[in-house]
């Protein structure tokens, strides 16, 4: 199924379909729990689903409010959600923020299967930190030796970014303004985190768009931490915790 999303979202950046078939299989979900027989259709979310979809987010709502965290312990179940993994479920359709589009970069782009740990998804995305301690870029310093076979048959070498300069650009130039401008919870770390650089004498006298490109970094990264956590999980995958808690023992 990747490989016919991602030419689709390489081409076609507006695409709608994949917000309607996520919708579709939560409703189909959910209508089985209700003790009713899913549609026919997967093209269209008809008029039960969309209540279905409502009563979902309203419950979502009720769960978390007041509760930043939920867990088997604090779940307050209802009639729809009454688990954790189906909290989960509805949490991954309504991330405020991203849109059907970012959906369909996000998943077309990443390969959660092959990202062990959260890191692997940085890196991939050209969010991680090169050797000399800067934001990874395409600078000369950032670029790494591979090797490939060219066309006369030769095992040669050249010089190239490490990482997926579409999915960096859409991840920090369009779901991070829209984290923003849709005053997504994830907006929290963008400013919490600008307010720790402008306070620390390090980063005093940088500009304020230096900030603004650091605090911007530092909450997509925090985004694709929870990305990784759910998806993994809801792919009967095994999850890593971060370098910095497993190995410094720093938690966010």
């Amino acid at each position: 199924m990747k490989k016919e999303i991602r030419p689709l979202v390489r081409g076609f950046y507006d695409i709608q379909k994949l917000r309607i078939e996520m919708g579709n299989r939560i409703v189909a979900i959910f209508k089985h729990k209700l003790g009713q027989e899913p549609g026919e259709k997967e093209d269209v979310i008809d008029i039960k689903g969309k209540i279905i979809l409502s009563k979902l987010r309203s419950e979502f709502s009720r769960i978390t409010d007041g509760v930043k965290r939920v867990t088997v312990k604090n779940l307050v179940g209802y009639d729809l959600i009454s688990t954790l993994t189906e909290f989960a479920l509805a949490k991954h359709f309504g991330v405020k923020g991203v849109g059907p589009a970012m959906g369909g970069v996000i998943i077309s782009e990443f390969d959660i299967e092959k990202a062990k740990y959260p890191s692997s998804l940085w890196m991939y995305a050209g969010l991680d930190v090169a050797p000399d301690g800067c934001a990874r870029s395409k600078r000369k310093e950032h670029l790494r030796k591979t090797e490939y076979l060219s066309k006369d048959g030769n095992i040669k070498t050249k010089k190239g970014i490490t990482f997926n300069p579409f999915l960096k650009a859409k991840l920090l130039g369009v779901l991070g303004p829209s984290f923003l401008k849709s005053k997504s919870l994830y907006a929290e770390f963008y400013y919490g985190y600008k307010n720790r650089l402008i306070s620390h004498p390090k980063h005093k006298e940088k500009s304020d768009m230096h900030r603004h490109n650091m605090a911007n970094r530092y909450m997509i990264k925090r985004f694709i931490v929870d990305l990784y956590v759910e998806w993994r999980k809801l792919e009967g995958l095994p999850v890593s915790g971060e370098y910095a808690e497993e190995k410094l023992s720093i938690s966010h």
